[in-house]
């Protein structure tokens, strides 16, 4: 069986300001497999990496982010509303920027690190990110170190539809009978559950099927090792300090 991979969900969000290029330098600095982060589209459609469709929960400015232009998101603090699960060592910059795709790719593009690309699709579709994203993988030849998933599976077919190698995910938060057949309809590798679902049977069922399970954590925090057990591929948690120390 293979090594479950650590994925650092928003990056080191438990400690760092989530989604910020803090957040991803220190989660490489760690050591972890992946990356997991989301994606959005600015109003002059830049594709740009940040969680909400809002910017009221963790930036100093509110308002829906697709009707700021990228040069106006980048004057904005993303990190304004972070606090810190834990005492950090010394203290977190007062001001992160809200970072492009093209800036966290720059970042990543010669560490051996898998990038789970979420495209933010399930309120606003943002026409065209697919492309943009895709064009962004292919400047930077990272068509081969990245999962796209979304909670919009339509989403996932059009990257599908753009290259049919890209690795792809769909994203759930259900308890969903027998999902290999779904995947294997569309031609989806992965899968994407809530942490909270996994039992080995039904991680067992998938692999059985040849597809890989990638689950993720959000606020609720259950037992890691429980999950570990299931023998799923990425566990993707706020805390990859605490899955490395497990695995």
């Amino acid at each position: 069986m293979n090594r479950t991979l650590n994925f650092a969900h928003r990056g080191f969000r438990s400690r760092y300001p989530e989604n910020t290029m803090l957040a991803f330098s220190k989660a490489a600095d760690l050591g972890v497999d992946g990356i997991e982060f989301d994606v959005h589209l600015s109003s002059d459609g830049v594709p740009v990496i940040i969680h909400d469709e809002t910017l009221d929960r963790t930036s100093s400015a509110s308002g829906l982010v697709k009707d700021f232009s990228f040069d106006e998101l980048k004057k904005i603090n993303a990190a304004a509303k972070f606090k810190s699960a834990e005492p950090l060592n010394g203290t977190v910059p007062l001001n992160e920027k809200i970072p492009s795709l093209e800036d966290y790719f720059d970042f990543i593009k010669n560490k051996d690190i898998i990038s789970n690309i979420e495209l933010k699709t399930g309120v606003f579709e943002y026409p065209g990110i697919e492309e943009k994203v895709y064009a962004l993988l292919k400047k930077y030849n990272l068509q081969d170190k990245c999962i796209i998933s979304s909670f919009n599976h339509e989403s996932v077919l059009r990257m599908k539809k753009i290259n049919s190698s890209l690795v792809c995910g769909f994203l759930v938060d259900s308890w969903d009978l027998h999902p290999a057949a779904y995947l294997k309809k569309y031609g989806v590798e992965c899968y994407h559950p809530p942490a909270y679902r996994l039992t080995k049977e039904f991680v067992d069922e998938l692999h059985n099927e040849g597809f890989k399970v990638n689950a993720w954590f959000g606020s609720i925090q259950t037992d890691y090792s429980q999950v570990l057990i299931t023998g799923l591929d990425s566990i993707i948690t706020d805390y990859p300090d605490k899955i490395a120390d497990l695995l």
